[in-house]
Formats: structure tokens, C-alpha cells, sequence
């Protein structure tokens, strides 16, 4: 579904970006579920509220996002894939606030990674979750 978009992430199109939820997921999620997990995604452990600026709009979005800390950086798993609003406005604004643990942190340099496997510092049963639907792409920030 992504792969016109790689290139502008700096991945080739034949990297297999493609979305490991439906599309009718993400839309649901962004209208009924999103609004509901926002106060709790703030707080909760593997969970983190990403507050970034529209690229056209100008607007500020609070998005809920699975956040797992490792060495000083965030591992963000995209379980829609790359072509999600949220990370084509972090990724055009090179930085961003994550809200983890009931704290703000600032983030700078986002990229896109391909993992095989989920990475180690992502909790057994997340890992396990993120392996089954076949999420492979995660977006990695450094903290400012």
C-alpha cells in the first residue's frame, strides 16, 4: 500500500512496507478508539501519546502510538504501516514530543527501520503481538 510513499522516506519501493492491520482498523482507531486511549496512552507502559504539527494544517495532533524506550532512543511500532499522517508530519519536522509515562519528552531525528523481528527491548507479549501481525517497520527517535 506504502510503497509509493518509500522513496520519500528514504526506503526502496520494494522494501515491503505494507500495512500489517486493515485500513478500516486505522480508521476506526482514529475516530472512536484514539479519543478513549489518549489519557490512558500517556500513562501506560509501551504506550506513548506522539504530539505533532500538521504539515499543511498547522494544527497540533496528539496521537496514541505503541513506545518502547531502549538506550536513550524510542522504538515506535507502526502497526499501519508507513503511511500514516502522524509519522509523515514527524518525519517532515525532523522532531517531536512524546508523551511516555505521564512525561514529555522531546525527540529529534526519526527514521524508518525494517526488523525482522521485533526488536528485544519490546516486552515478550508486545513482541509476540507485533510478530503475529506481521509488523516490520518501526520508526526510531533519539531524544534531543
Amino acid at each position: 500500500m506504502a510503497t509509493g510513499n518509500t522513496k520519500r522516506f528514504g526506503l526502496p519501493p520494494a522494501y515491503g512496507l505494507q500495512m500489517a492491520f486493515p485500513a478500516w482498523v486505522a480508521r476506526f482507531n482514529k475516530v472512536v478508539t484514539n479519543p478513549i486511549l489518549r489519557p490512558v496512552a500517556a500513562r501506560a507502559p509501551s504506550f506513548g501519546v506522539v504530539v505533532h504539527r500538521g504539515r499543511v494544517s498547522g494544527r497540533v495532533y496528539r496521537t496514541p502510538v505503541n513506545a518502547f524506550e531502549r538506550d536513550g532512543e524510542f522504538v515506535f511500532a507502526l502497526t499501519y504501516g508507513p503511511d500514516r499522517d502522524w509519522l509523515k508530519n514527524v518525519m517532515h519536522q525532523g522532531r517531536f514530543t512524546l508523551i511516555h509515562r505521564g512525561k514529555s519528552i522531546e525527540l529529534v531525528d526519526p527514521m524508518l527501520q525494517r526488523m525482522d523481528e521485533p526488536p528485544e527491548e519490546i516486552p515478550g507479549p508486545a513482541r509476540e503481538i507485533l510478530r503475529l501481525a506481521n509488523v516490520r517497520t518501526f520508526m526510531l527517535a533519539r531524544r534531543a
